[in-house]
């Protein structure tokens, strides 16, 4: 059973060598993709500079994750990782160098930039949820905590390289050569994907349905209260954060001097800022909880937006650039530690593609938002209405709680007996009815019932669409609880679904039964009507 309480060095999941290979590919092939997006940004500001056209970079790079991530997160969780992941880098690579021949060749309008780097978002939006998914596959738990946030070091260590680098890039080559470059890096992706030997989870079971596995991950996160809570505070933070993403390129286009050397230091800055913040994370960690850290990190960054749309000085806004990367690291990380603390590997990849829906989406619509208010105010005024709604926000936000979850252990815990069936109940028998019968003690009905409903959702968020609990008329403190699920298939994947966190609610909840009383569980699934023939 993995140690929940060990807190291992921020450094220690580069001793396993899987990781540390896939971390220097990634590493190296975020650079490009931070090159390609300052290469597209800037080269919009020269084809079509109004800020709706701008702001319309980010949304072809956002908008596919929010369409998307739930259906790319229910084929990853369902095939092949590591196969999946291969093909779509191919993808990306492919539209990434075409763009490039474009550019190069002088064929690129505003039009078919947005629509290749809506091509490029798609294949991120197939691509994220089952990346984000293998961390825990490469690393103990114990150790994920580490290993996200050095995920996120080697994103912002990219963002601090490949901005900087596609400025001089851009001023000497053009933007085509940034994108054929960045379609390069991929390729270095694809070789350390093919030689991870990757052991896939073991199941006699076989593997869900397309359309069942969207069913049971948007169930998943509904029932799902810590999943729901890092939705929630991100959804706050992003809509209006996303409003210095999106005016960022027109800012420094206002600037004296501004070219895209400039547009690449101040966002260098905001990699450079995010690096010190994930470096000081570990240390703030412990001193903050993660609650009071993602509400100080939201208000933070709202300050920034206030400065950036107040400077008119290279140095002062890189300064406010460098704070906000580490307010940004810092809400972002803490976000999907808390998001990834609360998926089991059965429906990780859905639930961050959930996860990410939310995150993308509210900057898809975000950057249209305050792109529409800079065109009908100004771009300071858009950016401080942004920094106002951030605070505001962050308040609203607070009582949803992300603190704690490390603590629950969702592993599978596979301590339901298998059932007993006859030879007639096959897989695809259903609809599956469970009853359990329950002898409460006299004193303990009331917590008896609040527990119970707690369980209910442990239950749907497993896979039942019906729940109940009724009490016998004639005995008192006698109950029954019932759930429904779709096929006897579905109620066997239950059984490898349970966890040990669950298996800790049962526990608790068997000591309120009557002494030397046991719960009873039976099984009904639907039988099948034969259809009776009549001669004419």
């Amino acid at each position: 059973m993995n140690n929940l309480t060990n807190t291992p060095s921020a450094w220690s999941p580069f001793r396993i060598p899987v990781f540390r290979m896939l971390w220097m590919a990634t590493l190296i092939s975020n650079i490009g993709t931070w090159m390609h997006d300052i290469g597209a940004s800037w080269l919009m500001t020269t084809l079509s500079p109004t800020p709706v056209m701008v702001a319309l970079i980010q949304t072809a790079t956002t908008l596919p994750i929010f369409l998307l991530a739930m259906p790319a997160g229910a084929l990853a969780d369902i095939v092949d990782r590591r196969s999946y992941l291969i093909v779509v880098q191919l993808w990306l690579a492919l539209v990434a160098g075409l763009l490039g021949f474009m550019t190069l060749t002088g064929v690129t309008s505003a039009w078919s930039l947005i629509a290749l780097t809506f091509a490029m978002g798609i294949g991120s939006a197939m691509m994220l949820p089952a990346w984000a998914a293998i961390t825990p596959e490469l690393v103990p738990r114990n150790e994920l905590q580490s290993a996200i946030a050095l995920n996120s070091l080697g994103i912002n260590m990219a963002r601090t390289i490949g901005p900087a680098l596609a400025g001089v890039i851009v001023s000497f080559a053009g933007t085509g050569a940034v994108f054929v470059l960045n379609a390069l890096t991929y390729f270095l992706v694809i070789f350390a994907l093919v030689r991870w030997r990757r052991e896939a989870p073991i199941s006699e079971l076989p593997s869900e349905r397309f359309f069942s596995a969207l069913r049971s991950g948007f169930r998943f996160a509904r029932h799902a209260p810590d999943l729901q809570a890092a939705i929630i505070r991100g959804f706050g933070f992003f809509l209006f954060a996303s409003a210095s993403w999106a005016l960022l390129p027109l800012l420094v286009k206002s600037l004296e001097n501004g070219g895209p050397q400039t547009f690449g230091i101040l966002v260098a800055s905001i990699g450079a800022g995010a690096v010190i913040g994930a470096l000081s994370l570990p240390q703030l960690r412990e001193k903050i909880s993660r609650d009071s850290l993602v509400a100080l990190a939201a208000v933070v960054y709202a300050c920034t937006m206030f400065a950036l749309a107040t400077f008119d000085q290279l140095i002062f806004l890189c300064l406010a650039a460098g704070v906000s990367g580490i307010a940004w690291i810092t809400v972002l990380s803490s976000l999907q530690v808390a998001a990834q603390m609360a998926l089991p590997n059965w429906v990780r990849s859905r639930g961050l593609a959930v996860f990410m829906a939310v995150f993308m989406g509210s900057m898809a619509f975000g950057s249209l938002l305050w792109g529409k208010v800079a065109e009908i105010t100004s771009i300071s005024e858009s950016l401080m209405i942004a920094a106002s709604g951030a605070v505001i926000a962050t308040l609203l936000t607070w009582r949803w709680h992300i603190s704690g979850i490390e603590n629950v252990d969702l592993t599978p815990s596979m301590h339901w007996p298998t059932p007993m069936v006859h030879e007639g109940v096959s897989h695809d028998r259903g609809p599956v009815l469970v009853t359990i019968q329950y002898m409460v003690r006299n004193d303990k009905t009331s917590e008896f019932l609040t527990m119970i409903r707690e369980l209910s959702k442990r239950r749907r968020r497993d896979g039942a669409f019906a729940w109940g609990v009724f009490e016998h008329t004639e005995k008192p403190n006698h109950f029954i609880e019932s759930f429904s699920v779709d096929s006897w298939l579905e109620h066997l994947r239950q059984h490898e679904r349970v966890t040990h966190a669950d298996r800790v609610l049962q526990t608790e909840l068997h000591t309120l039964l009557v002494s030397g009383s046991e719960p009873v569980v039976t099984h009904y699934v639907a039988p099948k009507f034969a259809i009776a023939k009549t001669k004419k």
